[in-house]
């Protein structure tokens, strides 16, 4: 956490602000340490300070010793104005992304003194460079996606629903490590599989169905993705070339992928494999986005993102086809941007079907 504090304190240097308070909860507890639903931290060169109220007290004690505790048992904005007073900041940051407008003018009007300074990505920036503790977390999570995947093609049959075969994925990764799932799982089938985020449903899955199954395992605070398709028994040739485009799609990306690429370099290599291909407009997406403490985070592989991918950032690769009234096809994989190369972390079969049972 010290190492974290420094790299932000150094960002508060060169914005030139005596402090900044950060109110995001991803932001909070990748500071911080801290899970709670509620708090504010306020950092300075000097001041690592955590304001909560009586429901955290010894939650921030255990989970946040390098932050001194501030009680709140008044409103925060009260507790704040005079903590601030006390310390003498002036020119105060904070991240104008988050906060709600009518925090803020309760804010201001309890600390008028105070110049308003908004910031907005400071620690988010921060966040894209996973250390080795996140690293080892994300690779349990994604060690705990893997395995459901694996007992998920061993499991599904024709006659099950959408949402019973979301609930098996469900309880194999919460009883095998996983504190929560990253999102609500997807378990699209047939023409559900057109939709890149739909809903599981009650529709039953038939032999020959196309299944986009996406799922993802929360380990220690982190998230994992991971998406596979594949039919349940023989597919049609056309199923199989949709599905073999898609493949070196991404496997064309993963090989591309290196840090410092701009993040819609990357999403091109994979896009122009699929347009080439006769699917151009079927591919309405980018090819990724980070995932850490949030499933999505900085940066981004996308046709808009023009910033360079970071070494040490983690991402997703994830190329689709998507074809209204038959179904899709989507393959993602997460990637480890290290010094010279891409490390894919996840290990799920790639099978464009599955035996019928």
């Amino acid at each position: 956490m010290n190492t974290r504090l420094q790299r932000l304190r150094e960002r508060i240097a060169d914005e030139g602000l005596d402090a900044i308070l950060i109110s995001q909860p991803e932001n909070r507890r990748y500071l911080s340490g801290f899970t709670g639903s509620a708090g504010v931290l306020l950092i300075s060169q000097e001041q690592a300070l955590l304001a909560t109220d009586f429901r955290y007290y010894e939650q921030v004690k255990r989970q946040a010793p390098d932050f001194r505790l501030v009680e709140v048992n008044d409103t925060l904005h009260g507790v704040l104005s005079n903590l601030i007073a006390t310390l003498g900041f002036r020119r105060l940051g904070f991240e104008s992304h988050v906060l709600t407008v009518e925090t803020y003018e309760q804010w201001k009007a309890a600390m008028p003194a105070v110049e308003w300074v908004p910031t907005s990505g400071i620690v988010e920036r921060l966040r894209q460079v996973k250390d080795a503790e996140e690293l080892a977390a994300i690779q349990r999570a994604v060690r705990i996606a893997d395995e459901a995947m694996a007992h998920f093609m061993e499991w599904v049959r024709p006659g099950v629903t959408e949402l019973q075969a979301a609930w098996e994925l469900e309880v194999y990764m919460r009883t095998h490590g996983a504190e929560r799932l990253s999102f609500p799982i997807i378990v699209a089938s047939g023409e559900n599989a057109a939709m890149p985020h739909a809903v599981s449903s009650d529709r039953v899955i038939h032999l020959g169905d196309p299944l986009v199954v996406d799922i993802g395992a929360v380990y220690a605070g982190y998230c994992s993705d991971l998406t596979r398709s594949f039919c349940i028994g023989q597919p049609d040739d056309k199923y199989l070339a949709i599905w073999d485009l898609v493949l070196k799609a991404q496997l064309a990306a993963e090989k591309a992928l290196r840090p410092g690429m701009l993040g819609n370099e990357a999403d091109a290599v994979a896009r122009q494999i699929i347009y080439d291909g006769g699917y151009e407009g079927k591919f309405g997406h980018g090819l990724g986005h980070g995932v850490g403490l949030a499933i999505h985070e900085e940066p981004r592989a996308s046709q808009t993102y023009k910033e360079p991918l970071p070494r040490g950032a983690i991402l997703t690769v994830e190329p689709g086809i998507y074809l209204p009234g038959w179904g899709g096809v989507r393959i993602e994989d997460m990637v480890f941007l290290t010094d010279d190369e891409v490390q894919v972390l996840t290990q799920a079969p790639k099978v464009p079907f599955i035996e019928a049972r």
